[in-house]
């Protein structure tokens, strides 16, 4: 600890004391102030009449005090106690000494129940001595006084003593716990105490002296050592009378009471010396026994800490828990006023249209004997959902059947039936409305269910059909896939879902991998690269459009997917959750390559572009991310525009979950995202359904412009960024052969005989191994396993799975390297 303590940092040392000097100033200030108040009441109580008149003229030089702080004593004085509370204007100058030791962190003093006491005092103090005085003198104070008068007048003296006894008898009870079972538990205590006090006190008689004595006696022959657990009460031993070895231990007992040892608050047991009872004096014992005060205590247990908890303990209370918005502390989010306000967004209510929807809907099913008991109609911002009831027996299927005939008599596109209702006992028809009103991703930004999430990944849709914001955790989901034609809105989806993103998620928290094979759809964000983005150490640009780069930028997600599960493994973490949380308290150890792993997600705005240029080379990587990255905290963000079987396979489809349909052409492209029907009745602009893997729900996709994106952008690109992009770990398709360059000793790392020896020594030929046993950049280990391999230690890059080590022990090794050296 001392050792410590040496190498403590002058700066951190110059923040402490920066920090106490104020603390050790205003808690001086406050002592003395009260030191003042305290003399300045006691000489003006002896005083006030001399000095009443004089209160008024505090720059008047002519007049003189006689208070022993002057005017100013004769002002605190005339304030606190002649205009107020009278001599409880004590209580305040004690409170500010209170205040002062607080701020000293001095604690003499319970805080909180002081300050209560005495605010209750001073509130009752006054009162009382009002009513004793009859307002004569200055003890009560005028507020003691009036209050006094007004209870006297309202409820004469009988009342106002009552409510003053009342107060203080209700004070007492309820800060002594005094109630009728714990009076009488007192009292018999305090009976039972005094009664075994007399008895002690009597004297003995010659008979009971003898008899004393040669108990004592006998105590001084057997005196056995008895072993009590202290949460024993009274307790049978398997006794023998030294005297008698024929006596049973039905005449003796071990008994722990307070007056034989004592409770030091000790774990574990008792050593208790006891004499062994004598028969003619068994019921005395017993007698004397019930006298006493028999309490046990159990000691709490001792909490222990293992050796590293207690390092990053001593971390913690050094510098502080880890800070990984330090580097960029001075980064503002982006404010409500970037997004544009369109007005007023409330929904109008059409009472005509409603009604006229309501009887086309059940003059309709009325005409195929389809009978109605109930019927009820909620409004949401494009869409009205009318639930019915049907009368019983009628089957749900033939409801289901209709929806092309409610469409065509109520001559609307969009028409949805939702048969049955996800946990209510009614049928959804979904109605469009003929004046939809718009959801701007400003209203649902500026809501409080969003600003007050807590969510990890919040991500804000638009509303539902009941008017509602709708929100859902991107780590959670954990991958999304969405579908659209174009121009229904699956683009503006995305920048909602990064918009949101970018409005909660700070620079060092969350970084975005973005694929644009258009090149025109993600380009706005080329101006937060510094602050969000990541990218391949060789890459130019941090918007990837390049199909071989795609190819790259996956197969590099996959190897960081990788070294952070080795990152997790060695921390004995399951999630990035837990590890982040446990290298912000110092657990871990950057010497050993750990770092704070931030959120990367992963953004595709046209995937079926990707399939049909690179075909498996892409779907692999994709699956594999869509399977594994969940826990490091990588997440998938996945768009097409037509979603067919060959695009969205079922190795895609069955690690993704979360799915999200705008309109799409045909029922077929529904049921690929959906898996059921309803995404080709969608009536466009932003009306989608939401897939979460149990229920469909439809919602109005938030609106965001263009132009808005652009001022998010700019506003967080004119802030400090970091040095560059998000560097992913390097990596070059041609690893994916064999043919490597000629290995050449006189070029080969410092370190190439040290990585050798530690993966013939683990059999494990890893990159990353090597980065973390000799603490290498990605690069470096790169070049270190290429040099190994072409010399012949270790075999081919085998996809995912670690190399072969071709040479099986560290002797033929050491020869090995024995003969490169030659």
């Amino acid at each position: 600890m001392e050792k410590s303590a040496k190498k403590t940092p002058s700066s951190a040392m110059d923040q402490n004391k920066i920090l106490s000097k104020p603390r050790i100033f205003f808690g001086i200030l406050f002592i003395l102030i009260s030191v003042v108040a305290t003399f300045s009441f006691v000489s003006y109580l002896m005083n006030w009449k001399a000095d009443q008149s004089q209160a008024g003229t505090m720059l008047d030089k002519t007049v003189k005090s006689s208070n022993i702080f002057g005017k100013i004593g004769d002002w605190l004085g005339n304030i606190f106690i002649f205009e107020s509370i009278g001599i409880a204007a004590f209580l305040v100058a004690f409170l500010f000494f209170v205040c002062g030791l607080i701020i000293l962190k001095k604690n003499y003093f319970k805080p909180w129940k002081t300050i209560g006491h005495s605010l209750f005092f001073i509130c009752w103090l006054p009162i009382l001595l009002g009513a004793i005085t009859k307002g004569e003198g200055v003890l009560s104070g005028v507020y003691g006084f009036q209050i006094m008068d007004f209870l006297n007048s309202v409820i004469g003296t009988a009342g106002l003593w009552l409510v003053l006894l009342v107060s203080i008898g209700l004070y007492f009870i309820l800060e002594f716990n005094l109630n009728p079972a714990n009076i009488k538990s007192k009292l018999t205590d305090l009976n039972d105490n005094t009664v075994g006090r007399v008895k002690g006190m009597l004297p003995k008689s010659a008979e009971n002296f003898e008899a004393d004595e040669e108990l004592d006696d006998l105590s001084d022959l057997a005196n056995p050592l008895i072993t009590v657990s202290e949460s024993a009460g009274i307790k049978k031993e398997p006794l023998t009378d030294p005297l008698n070895p024929a006596t049973t231990n039905s005449e003796f007992e071990t008994i722990k009471t307070p007056n034989k040892t004592s409770f030091d608050g000790q774990s574990g047991s008792t050593s208790v010396n006891l004499s062994p009872s004598v028969n003619q004096s068994s019921t005395d014992n017993k007698a004397q026994n019930d006298d006493i005060n028999f309490k046990v205590e159990v000691a709490k247990p001792v909490e222990i800490l293992d050796e590293s908890d207690l390092k990053s303990k001593e971390l913690v209370d050094k510098h502080g828990y880890y800070d990984h918005k330090l580097e960029l502390a001075k980064f503002q989010m982006p404010t409500i006023d970037l997004l544009r306000d369109y007005g007023n967004e409330e929904i109008s209510v059409n009472q005509e249209e409603l009604e006229e929807n309501k009887n086309k809907i059940v003059g309709l099913l009325k005409n195929f004997n389809v009978g109605i008991a109930e019927i009820k109609a909620t409004i949401g911002p494009t869409v009205t959902l009318y639930e019915i009831v049907p009368e019983a027996g009628i089957r749900v299927a033939s409801i289901k059947k209709l929806q092309d005939d409610i469409a065509l008599n109520l001559s609307a596109l969009g028409i949805r039936i939702i048969a049955p209702m996800p946990g209510k006992g009614t049928i959804g028809i979904e109605v469009p409305r003929k004046n939809p009103s718009m959801v701007s991703m400003r209203s649902v930004i500026a809501s409080q269910k969003f600003q007050n999430s807590d969510m990890d990944l919040p991500v804000v849709f638009g509303k539902t059909i009941s008017n509602e914001i709708f929100m859902a955790d991107l780590a959670k989901m954990p991958h999304l896939l969405m579908a659209g034609a174009t121009g229904q809105g699956k683009s503006v989806g995305i920048n909602a879902i990064l918009t949101s993103l970018l409005y909660k998620k700070h620079p060092s928290e969350l970084k975005f991998v973005m694929v644009d094979p258009k090149k025109v759809e993600l380009s706005l964000y080329s101006k937060i690269e510094r602050h969000y983005l990541a990218k391949l150490p060789d890459g130019e640009d941090a918007i990837i459009t390049d199909t071989h780069k795609v190819i790259n930028t996956l197969n590099s997600l996959c190897i960081e997917m990788d070294q952070r599960y080795d990152l997790l493994k060695n921390a004995f973490c399951k999630n990035i959750k837990e590890y982040n949380k446990k290298f912000s308290e110092r657990k871990l150890n950057p010497e050993n390559g750990h770092r704070y792993l931030p959120y990367i997600v992963l953004v595709v705005d046209e995937f079926a572009d990707l399939i049909m240029t690179a075909g498996k080379e892409v779907e692999l990587p994709i699956a594999r991310l869509a399977q594994l990255a969940r826990a490091v905290g990588i997440h998938l963000i996945v768009a097409t525009q037509r979603p067919s079987v060959n695009v969205i396979t079922g190795m895609i489809k069955a690690n993704f979950p979360a799915r999200a349909a705008f309109r799409v052409i045909s029922s077929v492209d529904s049921r690929t995202i959906l898996d059921s029907p309803g995404a080709d009745q969608l009536i466009g602009k932003g009306d989608m359904l939401y897939f979460n893997g149990n229920e469909i729900m439809r919602l109005q996709c938030a609106f965001v412009d263009t132009p808005e994106v652009e001022k998010i952008a700019e506003f967080i690109g004119e802030q400090k960024g970091y040095a560059s992009a998000f560097m992913l770990p390097e990596y070059s398709s041609d690893e994916n052969t064999s043919t490597v360059a000629a290995f050449d000793p006189n070029e080969k790392d410092v370190l190439f005989e040290d990585a050798a020896r530690i993966l013939v020594s683990t059999q494990q030929g890893s990159t990353s191994m090597l980065q973390r046993q000799l603490k290498l950049g990605y690069n470096r280990a790169g070049r270190i396993m290429d040099q190994l391999e072409s010399s012949g230690v270790v075999g081919g890059f085998n996809g995912a799975k670690a190399r072969e080590v071709l040479i099986s022990d560290l002797n033929s090794l050491e020869r090995f390297l024995e003969e490169l050296r030659k």
